[in-house]
């Protein structure tokens, strides 16, 4: 089961949210999501856990205990929705462009 970790102290390690998630069972990954230009915690991270017992009791036993000085918010992960963001290129307009240009 992936399982959502939120408010996250911006110190907290991958090992320490291991540690942590391994007092309820087996672990498979951690990460911890960071700015991709500062490479500085976002304050949330994902664990996951193949036994899906074990995740749960992860989240109940953790989801609002303080870890680092801040109660932890985690929860099943929900799948990414496709926000159809990420910068792309506009489609070419149908319209002709020197209608911009008659504002001027």
């Amino acid at each position: 089961m992936n399982i959502y970790v939120g408010n996250l102290s911006y110190r907290t390690t991958e090992d320490e949210l291991r540690t942590a998630f391994e007092a309820y069972g087996a672990v498979s990954s951690t990460s911890i999501i960071r700015d991709r230009d500062s490479g500085q915690s976002k304050g949330f991270g994902f664990v996951e856990m193949p036994s899906d017992s074990e995740a749960q009791a992860a989240i109940d036993g953790l989801n609002d205990k303080e870890v680092g000085g801040r109660r932890l918010k985690v929860n099943q992960a929900r799948p990414r929705e496709d926000s159809g963001g990420g910068g792309g290129r506009r489609p070419p307009s149908s319209k002709p462009r020197n209608d911009r240009d008659r504002r001027w």
